[in-house]
């Protein structure tokens, strides 16, 4: 586990390890955890004083057996924790945040009373000594509460020293005299601060820190200015601000000026080396201080691989390019200054030039190939060139001069528009040795320099030219140069004579394309924009007051489901992190809606989204970003722009399914499916993704056609956007026709009705062999049309009356049926029917729509060929289940019944229905979900699934529990009771069904024949269940199916 960063996090840290501390190595191990915690925020008061907490109460826990620690462990911990050590980490605890002028009190008024308990238990002379000398030192610190440490002194001399009371005070005023001098000049600033801090403003904050400091800096460089509170200053600043890279670099600098003045580093002044240390914890992204910590360890002569391992670190960092290359370059620059300064020191051995020799080409092709190749590709690299410069250096003080022109002719291609490389490339020629006074190199470069058209600059360059062959070169080529010079002059003015035109261009057509506001309103008709809004108004009529009235119930009422706004993101969970842990985690912060928990690929951790009840809860839940879960420092983020609202996909879609649509937008977190139990024509769904550029990508395929007929919809989850339903009923284009003629058909309709206007379609409800139910939705262009064909109601067409009407909305069906329609020699017969409308809990059917299936066909042959599926999920539509289905066999008709958690259905033939069987047995249809086989009974029995969000606590086994691998998702319902019906016929007729057992008989003398019921009976097989409903298929009408 990496080291924790900031004085938040390990506050989190050491409080999540404090509470889950069991025996005695665990308290040890949380002790060190506070060393290295005020080791990295030496000046954090929170730390420092739950430190000396932590030890103060291990010391006391110890003395007894009141606590639990075992007798071994009481012995061990006094000798750990002893009265002694405990006194010296409060002492230390308050030496090292002395300067905090406005809150150190808080620590050690803490200490001062232990002090204080302790003389009362135990008074002497030396204790009366030593508490003294303690106040007095501490009245010579400078301290916001100074008064009330003066007054707590003299009630502390007044106990234990009465009658040399004035003399002790008297005293004490005189050396704590400069002490309050040094506060009341600064109890300005300090009050300054108190007030922006309470204020919660950041900004506020930093700039009353930037101009305390400044003053600070001031005062520290007199002649009796005190650097130590300088320096406290900066840390007390870094713990409001410890991402602030200029305040790092301003500390590191004062530190430095101090440690030079001085001729080394003085008691009062920080390590800069652990100072820069901790500064590229903050801001693992500033190559300036990474550069500087390297220096400072090059400086301080630490080993080759220590700084070969802060270089290391640097660049393995995933933020160091955060702002871009720069910091990249400034690394690496500095890497190679280092090795170049180890390999031409006169202390150097042959390894050190060896290193150089590998090290530096190496961190060349590093910057190379950093980073995304894309990113390369557009890239112009190192505008400064700082890696190549330091190569060229190192092969110059070898002697390589020509290996070093060598790499500048390089640099021409990707830096010959800029002056500033001609002007250092001109310099490091003319600091190579010649052996007369010309230098035909430099000369040569700056030639080639005015040749470039693009160059940035050239006019300097052309001046430093002539300059040179002035001094450097023969007669005959200063002449030469002059008219080079001239020539190419012309070319120059021209080209700022065009670029001049261009930006003066460039700037009129911006002037003419922003125009005031009020200018574009001008030119608008006010008339004209007033009629177009009233023809509006006339068209929408009362639908824009319903709307308007609707957004204002809108605004007025909280929305009842914001997911968007809901949801968090937690990442870096413990890998063994659980549903149940990461409730009672967040559970103080509201009401959570929905818990979604996924391992991470890489095996290290786990991230969850959290969807709360309301925007606040979520809110609030953010509190706990950068804290830790275990041992774990946990980022809580918000869901915002993560979520999708999908809908209009194919019905068969799965989570495959759009995973393979979404794969080039990013990765998909999760996804959520509606409940079907309500509305089984339900498609939509709410995909998470892990990062909001990857739900942004997403959204670009919104409108896409998937399968030529399918227009998807994919748009950001937002309830605030639910536009209402449309469609030809709900705008009044549709109308229903019923006690059609079961002859007619769509086009004979459609010659009815088109004498009313455009009709868009016509659509007859038929069977599942094809044939008319007698009923038709009619469709038409303009609602008008519709309402005129209203006529026809009551009017005779072919062989029957016709009933005309508007269609209305229906109940959404709690079951959905899907049949493969005509006429087919495996069709099923009529009693068919009448067990789907028993299914569905409607009435039968008349009987001239009982024909359905073809003829000959006897019940058991539909039941040896249909099979009920059990454990179906109620988010798994019909059509999903005709596809997972169909691999076995023609699926002639699917009842799905989400009420049951399941479905039934018929196969084309026997041999498909049994393959079907056995090969969905045990079916992962979605993670954690099998499905299973048997009776209509088992499948009337399953009540609908309910789901839970409460937290789960134990695993025990209750009578009616649901599965043990789905009791922690959903509850089962009771099974159905069923009641004795008035007396008839009774065995298998009253309860068949399709291709399942009956009930198990009665108990002696219960509904049921005694002497049969008290017979043993074997169990029987499935070759017996088979003939038995064989032979209730033919033994009449009765049972449940009798009509009358």
């Amino acid at each position: 586990m990496g080291e924790p960063v900031g004085e938040d996090a390990w506050v989190s840290l050491v409080d999540e390890g404090s509470r889950s501390a069991a025996d005695l190595e665990q308290r040890v191990e949380i002790v060190e955890l506070y060393k290295r915690a005020v080791c990295a925020e030496p000046y954090s008061l929170r730390l420092w004083v739950q430190y000396c907490e932590w030890i103060w109460s291990l010391h006391t826990d110890c003395q007894s057996s009141d606590a639990g620690w075992s007798e071994e462990e009481q012995r061990l911990g006094q000798e750990l924790f002893s009265l002694d050590t405990a006194i010296d980490l409060w002492q230390q605890g308050a030496h090292a945040i002395r300067y905090r002028l406005d809150d150190s009190h808080s620590l050690w008024n803490r200490y001062m009373s232990i002090e204080l308990w302790l003389l009362a238990k135990a008074p002497s002379p030396a204790a009366v000594e030593r508490v003294k000398a303690l106040y007095l030192d501490r009245l010579q610190v400078p301290h916001a509460t100074w008064e009330e440490t003066s007054q707590a002194f003299s009630t502390f001399v007044t106990r234990y020293n009465e009658q040399h009371w004035e003399e002790t005070m008297v005293r004490s005023t005189q050396l704590a005299k400069n002490a309050k001098e040094i506060y009341g000049q600064r109890e300005d600033q300090e009050l300054s601060l108190v007030r922006a801090v309470q204020s919660g403003d950041k900004e506020k904050q930093k700039t009353v820190l930037t101009e305390y400091l400044e003053w600070e800096t001031i005062q520290s460089r007199k002649k009796n200015g005190i650097t130590a509170l300088c320096f406290a200053l900066y840390e007390r600043a870094l713990l409001v601000l410890p991402t602030d890279v200029t305040l790092w670099e301003d500390y590191a600098g004062a530190v430095n000026g101090y440690i030079g003045v001085s001729h080394g580093r003085p008691q009062d002044c920080p390590d800069l080396l652990q100072l820069l240390q901790r500064s590229v914890k903050h801001c693992p992204w500033s190559g300036m201080l990474w550069s500087r910590y390297m220096l400072r360890a090059e400086i301080e002569h630490l080993d080759f691989r220590d700084v070969e391992q802060i270089k290391h670190a640097a660049t393995s960092s995933d933020q160091l390019d955060r702002n871009g290359m720069t910091d990249v370059y400034m690394v690496y620059g500095a890497w190679c200054n280092y090795l170049r300064r180890r390999a031409v020191d006169r202390d150097a051995t042959d390894e050190d030039g060896d290193l150089a020799d590998v090290g530096m080409p190496s961190a060349l092709d590093g910057v190379e190939h950093w980073g995304e190749p894309a990113d390369r590709k557009n890239s112009k690299g190192d505008p400064t060139f700082q890696i190549q410069r330091c190569w060229i250096q190192y092969l110059t003080q070898k002697g390589l001069i020509a290996e070093a022109r060598e790499q500048w002719h390089d640099l021409v291609k990707p830096h010959g528009d800029s002056y500033e490389f001609w002007l250092r490339y001109y310099q490091w020629e003319m600091d190579m040795p010649h052996t007369d006074n010309t230098r035909p190199f430099a000369a040569a470069l700056l030639k080639q320099a005015i040749q470039r058209r693009t160059l940035d600059w050239p006019e300097k360059i052309m001046e430093m030219y002539l300059s040179h062959c002035s001094t450097y070169e023969f007669p005959v080529d200063v002449a030469n140069a002059i008219d080079f010079v001239h020539r190419n002059a012309k070319g120059v003015a021209k080209r700022r004579q065009r670029e001049a035109a261009e930006a003066a261009a460039t700037y009129a057509e911006q002037q003419r394309l922003v125009q005031p506001a009020e200018l574009v309103g001008a030119d608008e008709s006010p008339s004209g924009s007033k009629r177009k809004r009233e023809a509006a108004s006339e068209t929408d009529g009362n639908a824009t007051k319903k709307l308007k009235a609707a957004g204002e119930d809108l605004d007025a009422q909280s929305i009842k489901r914001d997911r968007e706004n809901t949801s968090i993101l937690v990442s870096n969970l413990p890998l063994e992190a659980t549903q149940t842990k990461v409730r009672q985690y967040f559970k103080e912060y509201g009401h959570i809606v929905n818990l979604t928990l996924q391992r991470e690929s890489d095996k290290q951790s786990s991230t969850t989204l959290i969807e709360f009840r309301s925007v606040e809860d979520a809110q609030s839940a953010l509190l706990r970003d950068g804290k830790y879960f275990a041992d774990k420092q946990i980022s809580v983020a918000p869901g915002t722009g993560l979520t999708l609202y999908l809908t209009n996909y194919p019905p068969t879609a799965d989570e495959a399914y759009l995973r393979d649509l979404f794969k080039d937008c990013g990765e998909i977190f999760s996804f959520r499916w509606p409940s079907l139990k309500y509305n089984t024509h339900r498609r939509f769904c709410y995909v998470s993704f892990r990062t909001a550029a990857a739900a942004a990508a997403a959204t670009a395929l919104d409108g896409k056609m998937l399968e030529g007929k399918y227009k998807l919809e994919a748009k950001y989850s937002d309830p605030s956007r639910k536009k209402p339903r449309e469609g030809a009923m709900l705008e009044g284009r549709e109308i229903h026709i019923a006690g059609l003629d079961r002859g007619a058909s769509e086009d004979d309709l459609q010659a009815v009705f088109a004498k009313y206007g455009a009709v868009e379609s016509v659509r007859i409800l038929r069977n599942i062999s094809g044939k008319s139910k007698g009923s038709a939705f009619v469709v038409f262009a303009k609602a008008e049309d519709a309402t005129k064909s209203l006529e026809l109601d009551k009017t005779k067409f072919w062989s029957q009356v016709l009933t005309v009407e508007l269609a209305t909305p229906t109940n959404f069906k709690a079951t959905a049926t899907t049949s493969s329609l005509g006429t087919s020699a495996a069709g099923s017969p009529a009693q068919s029917n009448d067990l789907d409308s028993r299914m569905s809990g409607a009435g039968s059917p008349p009987a001239a729509n009982n024909h359905a299936h073809a003829a000959g066909q006897s019940r058991a042959e539909i039941t040896a060929r249909t099979i009920t599926l059990l454990n179906v999920p109620d988010t798994i539509n019909d059509a999903r289940l005709s596809a997972i289905c169909a691999p076995y066999g023609r699926v002639v008709k699917l009842v799905l019944r989400p009420d049951h958690q399941g479905a039934i259905v018929e196969f084309g033939d026997v041999a498909a229905a049994g393959k079907a069987s056995l090969g969905l047995e045990g079916y992962e249809i979605v993670s954690g979900r099998r499905l299973r086989t048997g009776g209509l009974k088992d499948l009337f029995e399953s009540g609908e699934e309910r789901k839970t969000d409460r937290i789960v606590i134990g695993g025990g086994t209750k009578k009616g529990d649901a599965q043990p691998e789905q009791r922690t998702a959903f509850m089962q319902a009771g099974p159905t009771v069923r009641r004795p019906g008035a007396g008839g016929r009774g065995g298998l007729g009253v309860k068949r069904g399709l291709g399942f057992k009956g009930p198990q008989k009665a108990a002696d003398g219960v509904n049921g024949n005694g002497a049969e019921g008290g017979e043993k009976k074997g169990l029987k097989s499935n070759a017996d269940f088979k003939a038995m409903f064989l032979k209730s298929g033919e033994g009449g009408d009765g049972g449940p199916n009798k009509q009358g």
